[in-house]
């Protein structure tokens, strides 16, 4: 396990429906200690496994899930096959009484198999979760996802929304990184992950420090949030987070939410027109459009076009509406046809 000296910052007397302002606007990740200690499934979990087990399955509207399953041999860790030409697990759709049945079983296990289920919508699996076990942010419109398995490792990623993270059965270790880390965690390729994200390559239980030399540069920015039942985490968006679970028997539930209207589009599509458009120029002119973009995108001021009247301004005025932002696309997607 890596020595990290730096610990994430954690704040107590924090409850569903008493979370202060400062805690959701944080540029920092921030555990929430006990936060969901009350919570029906947090209790049925620190009896025993199968209590919280059992809690799910009283919940599960008998939808089959998509579950990973990878031999003993991967350790837990959900990464690449060898060639990165695929991944080291199967995808496999099956009933959550089974996959429960399954990870119980191989709970006493020295090498057992990894069973993960992934990124599952509570209200379209488990409806009635949240009203039994609500974290009272509901203002914020989040979406609500479960996560289940036994010692999974998960490579290090960034998800562009925020997130309260809550581990409601086991332990669960998260390593966090700043977002101006990317350079220094070797991401791998951007069309084929295990999740869907882009992820580090790193095997944070033995990095190759020879291969992967500017990782110790990432150590020292790390933070680490060690989570037990019943405790929560504030991830902001676009920080990178390694998830190691530590237990047989983990659940963890994610809220995500964002901080600009979803009609302003998802970051990330930016991101591939980019690399379309201006990651093959010449060194010259990828440096004169980065004065550009900084210009109008990274480093703009909110007085900086005082000098150009508001009424045609266009898409430069701020905050973007809708009907700008309905402008914006239908001009890209006449101007992206072939």
């Amino acid at each position: 396990m890596l020595a990290i000296a730096n610990k994430v910052k954690e704040i107590t007397n924090c409850q569903p429906g008493d979370i202060p302002e400062f805690v959701l606007s944080s540029t920092q990740p921030l555990i929430l200690k006990g936060f969901g200690d009350k919570w029906p499934m947090v209790v049925e979990s620190k009896k025993s496994p199968e209590h919280s087990a059992n809690y799910l399955r009283k919940l599960y509207n008998n939808k089959p899930v998509f579950s990973a399953y990878g031999e003993p041999e991967t350790q837990g860790r959900v990464f690449y096959n060898d060639d990165m030409s695929g991944f080291n697990f199967k995808n496999i759709s099956a009933d959550l009484n089974i996959v429960l049945d399954k990870l119980l079983e191989h709970a006493t296990d020295n090498k057992p198999p990894t069973i993960y289920v992934a990124s599952t919508e509570i209200n379209a699996w488990l409806p009635g979760y949240n009203d039994e076990n609500n974290a009272s942010i509901d203002h914020l419109k989040p979406l609500t996802s479960i996560w289940i398995g036994n010692q999974s490792k998960i490579a290090a990623h960034y998800d562009f929304p925020n997130n309260l993270a809550c581990c409601v059965a086991g332990k669960r270790r998260f390593t966090l990184f700043p977002p101006e880390q990317i350079a220094n965690l070797y991401i791998g390729p951007m069309e084929i992950s295990p999740g869907g994200r882009d992820i580090s390559l790193i095997d944070f239980e033995k990095p190759d420090f020879k291969r992967f030399p500017k990782f110790k540069q990432a150590l020292q920015a790390a933070q680490v949030a060690d989570l037990q039942a019943g405790d929560a985490l504030f991830l902001p968006a676009m920080w990178w987070h390694h998830v190691k679970a530590l237990s047989a028997f983990n659940v963890l539930v994610t809220h995500w939410w964002r901080d600009s209207p979803a009609f302003m589009g998802r970051p990330e599509n930016a991101l591939k027109l980019a690399i379309l458009s201006l990651r093959n120029l010449p060194l010259e002119q990828r440096q004169a459009w980065k004065a550009i973009f900084d210009y109008y995108i990274f480093d703009h001021q909110e007085n900086d076009l005082d000098h150009i009247p508001d009424f045609v301004k266009g898409m430069l005025s701020l905050p973007l509406d809708v009907n700008s932002a309905k402008k914006i696309r239908a001009d890209l997607l006449n101007k992206l046809k072939i």
